[in-house]
């Protein structure tokens, strides 16, 4: 019998409407403002003591909210408007900085999904910077900490180099004005000196000194300089992206703002504070062996280990840029976290060369990170608050050489939380140069609210506009189309939805783009079945052969979409791969629609019966 289906068909068609209605109805959910307050440190905890202390703040300040709660180790206040969230953060912030110990406080998008949608894992669609906003941060790469960290690891070169040369000197430093002054005991050997190391070092300009001793001053050209600045700050934009991207994080903004500021702009992001942290964390780590027992003071430094102080070489090993990769395990003997490094040649080199010498010594890892301390000075009878950058040493692990090291080894005795984070950030990349969050804030729309309202309603004129044409010009054939056309578009939201895609203006202009090839589907089978029916073919035949025709030409041109839209993705960035995310997705799903789902509409009006005439 023509033009009918089986019932697992209709039972198919019926089920993914069904999905497609069940995981985009959470998007009928609008969600609240909030803030959320979770713990810095790994592990640590917010508790009802603290939440009781902000809430109690945020009455005295006169900032209304309807829901406060503890989830897990996290705080979450509600509030009405986004005024009130700025509001709100700015003083439990300021509260919980009078308290001991460190807090995050993030503005978050609290969600109002019932609890049965969210049982199935159904939650609302992201929606971009410039359509619901974001998160914000401003972050500044110190970059004269880097050039000053790059005359420190020069003096211990030349101190090797001047040593096999057997040429004697009495210090090599660097002062505060950034230059590295050498002090030999006789002129000769300062003269040999530069002879020896000018050729090899252009990079720097040298000069020879008499005043003040046998001196030769060693400054950075310019042009280095500006290179070691441009190189710090690319590889530490390189390196938030990859953090991002770890955070999985949809259609992030990195790029640099001046000379030594990086941008990061993180839209659709429902978890601020986890953001933030992993963001605001600058980390890396250096090697050290144990101090020898008779090793000198001066070659020598303590740093806090356990509750005591390890005292530790000052020569380094190997520091944290030279980490390719680094992934949380178990130790089979102890079954306790552990992080697995793999170095690069040049540091599974340097690790060889210095433990295979020294087994059974100690060697330390010192975990370096720059955090933030917020402080408030009154100016002008005005409290201010300033945010200071501080750099915290510590020693994670303190193990025994048991054989020479390579390029792959493991470090043991930290906890799950420190083993998670500090391999989440080794393994996004080292950072080039020390980076603090300057700025973080909330952001709205970036195209302003005017053109997110007057583009919602050349949306929904268009496609007011394209459901009237199909419904006057084709009739119940067009209505027909126009309903499949509304599931095409209950599929897409949950697609989305599902898979955690971010909604950007350039990916409503791709729905607009699905909205009209979905259509385009349908008119070239309703006029395949016109043409049929002018040649004389009956009704039911008409139809079949329309559809089955008009099938070859629909999934040509789909495809070729569909291949432009992989192009955009692989090689476009932010609201491009928006839009082709999107186009994608309603290619894929206009085609069972526009297919499939009008088929079904139009068998169960005409199928499995005599008729004479077609309403198309």
């Amino acid at each position: 019998m023509l033009n009918t289906y089986p019932l697992w068909k209709y039972s198919l068609i019926a089920a993914v409407i069904l999905f497609g209605f069940v995981y985009a109805l959470p998007n009928l959910y609008p969600p609240d403002f909030a803030i959320q307050i979770s713990a810095e440190a790994s592990g640590g905890e917010f508790n009802k003591v603290n939440l009781d202390r902000v809430t109690r703040t945020l009455k005295e300040a006169g900032i209304e909210y309807f829901g406060d709660e503890l989830q897990g180790n996290n705080g979450l206040i509600r509030l009405h408007t986004d005024d009130d969230q700025l509001k709100a953060k700015a003083i439990a912030q300021r509260a919980l900085d009078d308290t001991n110990e460190s807090y995050v406080v993030a503005l978050n998008s609290a969600a109002t999904t019932p609890a049965w949608l969210k049982s199935i894992g159904a939650q609302p669609m992201k929606y971009g910077l410039d359509l619901r906003g974001g998160v914000h941060f401003l972050m500044e790469v110190d970059t004269d900490a880097t050039i000053a960290d790059r005359l420190k690891g020069q003096e211990t070169d030349f101190k090797r180099k001047l040593r096999e040369a057997k040429l004697r000197y009495k210090s090599v430093a660097t002062d505060e004005n950034g230059i590295l002054r050498i002090l030999f005991v006789r002129a000769e050997s300062r003269d040999e000196a530069r002879s020896l190391l000018e050729p090899q070092h252009p990079e720097f300009n040298f000069q020879s000194l008499d005043q003040g001793g046998n001196l030769l001053l060693l400054t950075l050209t310019q042009q280095e300089i500006d290179n070691i600045e441009d190189y710090a700050v690319k590889q530490n934009v390189q390196t938030i992206r990859n953090r991002v991207n770890e955070l999985g994080v949809a259609e992030p903004l990195v790029q640099t703002l001046g000379g030594n500021r990086i941008v990061v702009d993180l839209p659709g992001v429902q978890d601020t504070a986890q953001a933030k942290k992993i963001l605001g964390k600058v980390a890396t780590l250096e090697f050290r062996f144990e101090a020898k027992p008779d090793a000198a003071r001066s070659t020598t430094i303590d740093f806090p280990y356990e509750g005591r102080n390890a005292r530790l070489e000052k020569k380094i090993i190997v520091r944290g840029d030279q980490v390719v990769d680094a992934q949380v395990g178990f130790d089979p003997d102890t079954s306790l976290p552990q992080v697995n490094i793999s170095l690069d040649g040049t540091g599974g080199e340097l690790m060889h060369r210095a433990t295979r010498n020294n087994v059974g010594r100690r060697l330390g890892v010192l975990f370096i990170e720059t955090k933030t301390r917020t402080t408030y000075a009154m100016v002008d009878g005005e409290e201010v608050k300033k945010t200071v950058p501080y750099i915290v040493k510590r020693v994670i692990s303190l193990a025994t050489v048991q054989s020479a090291l390579a390029n792959r080894f493991r470090i043991t005795g930290l906890d799950a939380a420190e083993a998670r984070d500090l391999a989440l950030l080794l393994r996004a990349g080292a950072l080039a140069a020390d980076m603090y969050i300057a700025e973080e804030r909330t952001v709205g729309a970036s195209l302003g609210e005017e053109n997110v309202v007057q583009g919602a309603i050349s949306v929904a004129v268009g496609l007011g506009m394209v459901l009237l044409f199909m419904l006057v010009y084709y009739r119940v054939f067009g209505l027909a189309a126009n309903i499949a056309l509304a599931a095409n578009l209950v599929l897409l939201i949950a697609v989305m939805s599902s898979i955690s895609a971010t909604l950007t203006l350039p990916g409503i202009a791709g729905i607009v783009l699905t909205v009209g090839m979905a259509v385009d589907a349908n008119v070239l089978i309703f006029a395949r079945i016109k043409e049929e029916l002018a040649n004389k073919m009956t009704p039911q035949a008409a139809i079949n052969v329309g559809f089955e025709r008009a099938f070859v030409t629909i999934l040509d041109a789909n495809i070729t979409t569909l291949l432009v839209a992989v192009i955009l993705y692989s090689i476009g960035t932010g609201a491009i791969k928006g839009f082709a995310v999107t186009l994608s997705i309603g290619i894929m799903t206009s085609m069972f629609t526009a297919i499939m789902g009008t088929r079904a509409l139009v068998n169960l009006i005409y199928g499995g019966r005599t008729i004479k005439t077609l309403r198309i």
